[in-house]
């Protein structure tokens, strides 16, 4: 999986935005999506919001903070993950650097 992570992030930071590539890319990490580590999972900003929230609570805040950004900054609406994100993060503020805020 960590290719497919390494590729979803690379094409996120070139600001690539096709959608034929991220989808070819999600099916590929659908199948496998139980053998993402947490850093893996938020380099894939690509797949849908609601695979992450069911395993956000694994999240460093460094983590957290990726995935939004990565979200954020690919253009993709993602408005159940950044609810997800809200709830997972509140309740930890403390844990959070100022950087990651």
């Amino acid at each position: 999986p960590q290719e497919l992570a390494s590729l979803a992030w690379s094409f996120t930071k070139a600001n690539c935005r096709e959608p034929e590539l991220f989808a070819a890319l999600a099916v590929g990490a659908a199948a496998r999506l139980g053998e993402f580590t947490p850093k893996a999972l938020g380099e894939t900003a690509w797949l849908k919001g609601r695979v992450y929230a069911k395993r956000l609570g694994e999240f460093a805040p460094q983590g957290l903070a990726n995935l939004a950004w990565a979200y954020a900054a690919g253009g993709q609406p993602a408005p159940a993950l950044f609810d997800a994100l809200a709830a997972e993060a509140t309740p930890r503020l403390a844990e959070f650097k100022p950087q990651e805020l």
